[in-house]
């Protein structure tokens, strides 16, 4: 037996660290959505500066997810680890001394880079140290990790916010972050991967400005004009480099950012297709509901963090119950009715009026929470299952890379409808019409970006009409753009039940006895487990 496959002692404090760094770094997908209406209103920001402070960082995880994992590989898994570590750590700090909204952005996007560079890592950092059953232990508090960041999102963000200030969602990562760093270069082993080909950096920069360049025309489309020279110049390049992008990775081979072999398989599309469609539409609806919630309610950040609580709650008895059907249950059924199911849960975001409590989102939260519990499990267990166990990581990056994508372009897409629907539901009003076309957009802006009351303030004698005209607006926005989110998830449903098939899955995804790793770090099945998987029944 190698020396790599001795149980360390450190291996505890491994898990330790890449629980906490993964915990961190989704953390930060979904505390920022309670924050938003304060950053708003603290750095006079529009929508589309709200967006990006979505997607700056969304966008850096998807485009450096991949090339993270391979430059890891070669050059130190601990060594990089801590490089990303260190970075989130003080574009946190940055983040928290933003003084607009362009800055907070930007150091957002930094923050993305770090946490890519954490979440493509820590799994490896993981499969050197741990073997056997041990192995499925480690694996199962790397998932809880995910999926408590993503529950209590909003429950911390909110408590921050309310007793602090938003800063401080970014602050607190500060002094983890620098404990977590020293506890790190201690207790946490190198290990390399001696076959790694190196980064594919031509493939990074063509997919960044490729994605990029989409994002970005999608965010100013609604202010440009979707027929302006600069908005359709921004997508004809996002198709050019898509296309340059496509070509590189099918000539560097082996060292492609993003393997287009995979794609060989209908299941590996099927899936990848699924985790980007389906997060377009999930992602959206946490952003404006949390948006109804404390513009159109008045409920602060820690009463929107509390009334998430039902779609949280959902999530994690659907995580569960989802989990223990794995094997049990065809992929394609399982993700099919996950996101069918959360489609029928954002239509029923349409059942919210003028005069509605928050309890009119409860059945939507849970029915939503349920199918976005159920979703993750499978998604996860599906990417790896359709590749040999030695390619699984890479597998699992570039379906993690196509979900970043999804929440990106999803966020992005279906914030210009709201834009755009509230616009024309204010302008095209009694009252948009008296302000005249040029008052009523501007306020119409105003109105996106939550701050009704600011709107309608300005309004003098005519308050009251203007605020019912915006509010009506809004919910109009709300309405649309959550029936579209709705449609995304259906749409994922379909592709689900259309290309997902069990004959594809690799013959190691027919046990659910976890995968051991060799000595450079692949993962590969036990000599005993061998034998039973190839016993297996197809």
């Amino acid at each position: 037996m190698h020396a790599e496959r001795v149980p360390s002692p450190l291996r505890w404090w491994t898990l330790g660290i890449v629980a906490l760094g993964t915990f961190m770094l989704m953390l930060d997908l979904s505390v920022v959505s309670i924050a938003l209406p304060q950053i708003h209103t603290s750095l006079h920001s529009s929508f589309s500066d709200l967006q990006w402070v979505f997607d700056a960082y969304a966008l850096t995880l998807a485009i450096f997810l991949v090339a993270a994992g391979s430059t890891a590989d070669r050059v130190g898994r601990k060594k990089v680890f801590q490089v990303g570590f260190g970075i989130f750590t003080a574009a946190s700090l940055a983040c928290g001394l933003a003084g607009d909204a362009v800055a907070l952005s930007s150091f957002r996007a930094v923050q993305g880079i770090g946490a890519a560079i954490m979440f493509a890592v820590g799994p490896a950092l993981l499969g050197h140290e741990f073997h056997g059953k041990e192995r499925a232990t480690a694996f199962t508090a790397f998932g809880a990790a995910v999926g408590l960041a993503v529950a209590t999102g909003p429950l911390i963000g909110g408590g921050l916010t309310s007793a602090l200030s938003w800063r401080w969602i970014f602050f607190i990562n500060v002094p983890v972050g620098v404990i977590a760093m020293a506890i790190g270069a201690l207790r946490v082993r190198e290990s390399f991967n001696p076959r790694s080909l190196g980064t594919d950096w031509t493939g990074l920069v063509t997919f960044s400005v490729a994605l990029g360049a989409l994002v970005f025309a999608t965010i100013r489309g609604p202010e440009e004009g979707w027929t302006s020279a600069t908005i359709l110049s921004l997508y004809a390049v996002s198709a050019v480099f898509l296309v340059v992008f496509a070509l590189v990775e099918r000539r560097v081979g082996e060292k492609a950012m993003i393997d287009l072999a995979f794609f060989r398989n209908p299941t590996f599309v099927g899936i990848s297709l699924v985790a980007m469609i389906g997060n377009a539409g999930a992602l959206p609806s946490v952003f404006f509901e949390t948006s109804y919630l404390e513009n159109m309610l008045h409920v602060d950040a820690w009463g929107a963090g509390l009334r998430f609580l039902p779609l949280t709650s959902a999530m994690f008895v659907a995580g569960a119950v989802a989990g223990g059907l794995i094997g049990k249950v065809p992929f394609r059924v399982l993700l099919g009715f996950a996101t069918g199911l959360l489609a029928v849960g954002l239509v029923l975001l349409r059942l919210t009026h003028l005069d509605s409590t928050w309890t009119a989102l409860i059945p939507s939260m849970i029915v939503s929470g349920i199918a976005m519990g159920a979703f993750n499990p499978a998604r996860a267990a599906l990417a790896i299952g359709v590749t040999e166990p030695s390619k699984a990581g890479v597998a699992s990056g570039i379906n993690e890379t196509f979900q970043q994508v999804g929440i990106a372009v999803g966020i992005a897409g279906v914030g210009a409808l709201f834009q755009n629907r509230v616009a024309h539901a204010f302008t095209s009003s009694d009252v948009g019409h008296q302000m005249g076309h040029d008052a009523a957009s501007g306020a119409a802006s105003g109105i996106s970006a939550g701050g009704i009351d600011a709107v309608a303030a300005k309004a003098g004698p005519a308050h009251d009409q203007v605020l019912h005209a915006a509010r009506s607006a809004f919910l109009t926005g709300f309405h649309d753009a959550m029936l579209l989110s709705a449609i995304l998830a259906g749409t994922a449903a379909v592709v689900a039940f259309l290309l997902l098939r069990t004959k594809d899955l690799h013959a190691s995804a027919l046990s659910t006895i976890p995968p051991d790793v060799d000595d450079e770090g692949n993962i590969v099945p036990d000599t005993e487990d061998a034998v039973d998987r190839a016993a297996a029944p197809a």
